[in-house]
């Protein structure tokens, strides 16, 4: 049966699946003071990082409108997986969720599965989210099928640890959690954090320099993934401007972990912002 994979922006596409003919992005929405741009294959990471450098406003993002996931689940496939990022940090799940009962709503006479996943993280957790999509749907499988074996893969076989610059933007936007709060006002530290399960940024560490605390970031991952078979399981890098910075840690993961298919992503905008000039994300299946 044809499928399709509807992904929102903080979803960093690998130049494979650019070429799939079955994958769209709904893009948010970014804005800095009266500029206001959208996250879409035009966004130019430089540009952008440089305009929140040298503005006096904090930069903002704004999720998609339901219409935007309605109009997306229209065509002629019969299965439709939605991916969006954790409802912690953006209202893109629920605006999708209104979305999808939009369509239906208006295509009551149209037998079509949709389901929408809440990858509970972002960036290249998402994208390896849509990987599993693609990888089980493409052999075939029933897409209850599908989603079940997505959702367990989500939570049970993958993960995502980041190292930022600064925390500056989760603030601005409220989305800065306690925890970290607490240990940035006490002392200028550089943070490791993870996703909880329950989607919420948790802080797995810290150091005072930026070369251990990546040296620990990858011992989480090489812990996480002990005693797994990593053959044929994936690494995704996003980067913000700093893609010396990213290449020197898809070295060490590849060299302390044993993953052999690390990819290197330059962020999108909505990854870019929050993240922040020299942030690194790294999302892995086990």
């Amino acid at each position: 049966m044809a499928y399709k994979i509807v992904v929102d922006s903080s979803c960093d596409l690998t130049d494979e699946m650019k070429s799939w003919n079955n994958i769209s992005v709904i893009p948010l929405t970014l804005q800095i003071g009266d500029y206001v741009i959208l996250d879409d294959e035009n966004f130019d990471q430089d540009d952008f990082i440089n305009r929140v450098a040298n503005s006096n406003e904090p930069a903002r993002s704004a999720c998609p409108a339901p219409t935007a996931f309605a109009d997306a689940c229209e065509g002629e496939e019969d299965d439709v997986y939605i991916v969006c990022i954790t409802d912690k940090l953006s209202g893109c799940y629920n605006s999708a969720l209104q979305g999808v009962e939009f369509f239906k709503e208006e295509h009551e006479d149209v037998k079509k599965n949709i389901h929408v996943f809440n990858s509970l993280s972002a960036a290249g957790h998402e994208t390896l989210i849509a990987m599993k999509i693609h990888e089980l749907a493409s052999k075939g499988l029933p897409f209850d099928e599908v989603v079940t074996e997505v959702e367990k893969f989500s939570l049970e076989n993958s993960g995502l640890y980041f190292c930022l610059e600064s925390f500056d933007a989760f603030k601005n936007n409220g989305r800065l959690f306690s925890i970290a709060a607490k240990v940035i006002e006490a002392v200028r530290v550089k943070l490791i954090c993870g996703r909880g399960q329950d989607g919420n940024i948790t802080l797995a560490g810290k150091d005072l320099t930026e070369s251990r605390a990546l040296g620990k970031l990858v011992s989480f991952i090489a812990k996480d993934t002990q005693g797994c078979d990593l053959a044929d399981k994936k690494v995704i890098i996003t980067h913000v401007c700093c893609e010396e910075k990213a290449n020197k840690v898809a070295t060490m993961i590849k060299d302390k972990c044993g993953y052999k298919d690390v990819t290197v992503l330059k962020g999108g905008g909505l990854n870019s912002l929050y993240a922040s000039n020299g942030g690194i994300l790294v999302a892995f299946s086990k």
